[in-house]
C-alpha cells in the first residue's frame, strides 16, 4: 500500500471517529458533525478547497433528486393515514384473523412492511396501547412477547423496507433502483422478523423473563393523544424519526375504523381496506415495475406509473382523497402541515448524508478497497455491518449509522462488481444492533409497555440486535446469487 493510499484510510477513520465524537461527546447537531467530517475529509486527502466544495453540495444535491420527493411523499401519507386512524383499524383486523397467540408474528410483520410510511414513534404510541391490550391475552408472557414485535417491527422497516425513510435515503445513496430495493428488502426483512421473534419467545419461554423484575407500571394514553408516562431519563438528541403527537389511538374494535376525535365532529365510517388501498397500490405499482425490468419487459404505461415518485404521489393524493371523505378536509390539510414540518430534518440528513459519501469517493476510498476485496466475498458486507453497528451504538440512530456507514462502502461497489441492494441491506441490518438508552424509542417502549429498564433492555435491545445478526446472515448469501 502506498503512501497516499495509507493518508486516505487514516484520514477516513479520523474523519468518521471526529463526526462520532461530535455528536456524542460535544452533542453536536449530526447535520453539523457531518459537514464538518466532510470538510476536514475533503481538504486532507488532497481535493482542495473547491474540490471539497464540490463534493459536499453536489453529494447533497444528487441525493435530494434522488430521493427528497420520495422521503417526503411518504412522510405526507404516513400523516395522513395517523390521522384517519388506519393504524387502529388494521390491528383490529388483525386480531380477528390470527387470533391473539400469533399476534407477536403478524403484527410484527404488518409494522416492519406495510406501515413504515408512518413516524416511528407515532407508529409506536398508537400501537402499544393496542399491544398492551392484548398482551394477557397471549398468555404469562405476553408483555415480552408484544414488546419485543413491537421493537423488532419497528426498527427493521425503517432500515429494511421501502417506504421506511432509512430505506429511501440508502437506496437513493447508493443508487438502488426503489423497485429493486423493495423487492430484495421484502426478501429479507419478512424471515428477519419472523425468525427474530421466534428466537426471543424461545428464550422468554426458557426463564428469560421475570415479570416480577422486567415489567412496571404501564402508563396510559389519555384521550386527548397525550401519553401520561412515567419521567423517563433523558434520551440523546439523535433520533430516527421526528415524532408528533398522534391524535389520539382507539382500542380494536372493528375492521371498519370510526374514530372520534375529542371537540371534532364525528367521521365517516370508512373500510379499513379502502383506508389503506393508496398506499398498498403505490407499492405494488413500484414492485411491478421492478418485476417488468427483471423480466426485460417494456411498456410505456407501466414504466410511468411504476416510477417510485409518480406511484408514491399518486398514492399521497389517493390517501388524502380517502382521508378528506372520511374525516374532512381541515384534518387532512392539519395532517399535512404536521408532516411537511416535520420531514424537514429527515431530508436534511439524508442529503447531507450523501455529502459525506460524495467526499469519500472522490478522495478514491474505493479505488484502495477495490484492490482488497471480490464481489464475492463476504468481507466488503460484514465491513459494512460491523461499521454501522459500532456507529450505531455510538450514536443511538439508526438512520444516521446506516447512512454514514453506508457512504463509507459506496465507493466500493463499482469498483468490485457488488450489488449496491446488498451494501444497502448490510448497512440496514447493522444499524440495527445495540438499540439502548440513546434512543427514544428505546424508553417509550419502556413507558408504554409497562416495562422496567432490564426488561426493556432485553425486550428492546436484545430483540432487535438478534434481528440485526439474523439480517446480515440472511443477505450473506444473497451475495453469491445477486
Amino acid at each position: 500500500m502506498s503512501l497516499s493510499e495509507t493518508v486516505v484510510l487514516i484520514n477516513t477513520g479520523v474523519a468518521v471517529l471526529a463526526v462520532v465524537l461530535l455528536i456524542v461527546r460535544f452533542k453536536l447537531n449530526p447535520v453539523v458533525a457531518l459537514v464538518l467530517g466532510s470538510a476536514y475529509l475533503g481538504l486532507s486527502t488532497g481535493l482542495g478547497v473547491e474540490g471539497t466544495i464540490d463534493a459536499i453540495t453536489g453529494g447533497f444535491g444528487e441525493i435530494m433528486a434522488e430521493v427528497g420527493l420520495l422521503i417526503a411523499f411518504g412522510v405526507l401519507t404516513g400523516a395522513i393515514l395517523q390521522e384517519i386512524g388506519a393504524i387502529q383499524g388494521l390491528v383490529a383486523m388483525l386480531l380477528r384473523v390470527f387470533g391473539p397467540k400469533r399476534m407477536p408474528y403478524a403484527l410484527s410483520v404488518t409494522i416492519a412492511t406495510a406501515l413504515q410510511s408512518i413516524f416511528l414513534d407515532v407508529l409506536l404510541v398508537i400501537s402499544a396501547p393496542l399491544a398492551r391490550s392484548l398482551a394477557p391475552r397471549i398468555g404469562r408472557l405476553g408483555t415480552a412477547r408484544m414488546a419485543t414485535a413491537l421493537a423488532i417491527g419497528l426498527e427493521c422497516g425503517i432500515v429494511l423496507m421501502v417506504p421506511g425513510v432509512g430505506t429511501l435515503a440508502l437506496a437513493g445513496l447508493l443508487g438502488v433502483p426503489l423497485g429493486r430495493m423493495l423487492v430484495f428488502g421484502l426478501l429479507v426483512v419478512v424471515p428477519t422478523v419472523i425468525v427474530a421473534v421466534a428466537i426471543m419467545s424461545f428464550l422468554f419461554t426458557k426463564g428469560w423473563w421475570d415479570p416480577a423484575k422486567d415489567e412496571g407500571r404501564i402508563d396510559s394514553i389519555e384521550p386527548d393523544g397525550t401519553d401520561q408516562r412515567a419521567a423517563a431519563p433523558a434520551a440523546a438528541p439523535a433520533v430516527d424519526t421526528p415524532s408528533p403527537e398522534p391524535s389520539g389511538p382507539a382500542e380494536p374494535a372493528a375492521t371498519s375504523v370510526a374514530v372520534v376525535a375529542p371537540a371534532q365532529p364525528q367521521r365517516r365510517e370508512v373500510r379499513l381496506v379502502v383506508l389503506l388501498a393508496p398506499l398498498l397500490g403505490a407499492l405494488v405499482l413500484i414492485a411491478a415495475g421492478a418485476v417488468t425490468e427483471i423480466a426485460g419487459l417494456q411498456n410505456p404505461v407501466v414504466d410511468f406509473v411504476s416510477q417510485p415518485v409518480i406511484a408514491l404521489l399518486a398514492g399521497m393524493i389517493g390517501t388524502s382523497l380517502v382521508g378528506r371523505y372520511a374525516v374532512g378536509r381541515k384534518r387532512v390539510e392539519r395532517a399535512i402541515a404536521t408532516g411537511f414540518r416535520e420531514s424537514g430534518q429527515i431530508l436534511i440528513l439524508t442529503a447531507v448524508g450523501g455529502s459525506l459519501a460524495a467526499t469519500i469517493g472522490k478522495a478514491g476510498l474505493g479505488d484502495i478497497l477495490g484492490q482488497y476485496f471480490t464481489a464475492h466475498t463476504a468481507a466488503p458486507l460484514l465491513m459494512v455491518w460491523v461499521i454501522a453497528a459500532a456507529l450505531h451504538v455510538a450514536v443511538g440512530s439508526v438512520t444516521i449509522s446506516a447512512i454514514t456507514a453506508a457512504g463509507i462502502l459506496a465507493p466500493v461497489a463499482p469498483a468490485i462488481g457488488l450489488d449496491p441492494v446488498l451494501i444497502a441491506l448490510a448497512a440496514g441490518a447493522g444499524s440495527l444492533f445495540a438499540v439502548h438508552v440513546t434512543s427514544n424509542t428505546f424508553w417509550l417502549l419502556q413507558s408504554l409497555m409497562g416495562q422496567t429498564t432490564r426488561g426493556t433492555l432485553k425486550s428492546c435491545s436484545v430483540g432487535v440486535s438478534v434481528a440485526s445478526v439474523v439480517a446480515i446472515l440472511l443477505i450473506l448469501p444473497l451475495s453469491l446469487v445477486v
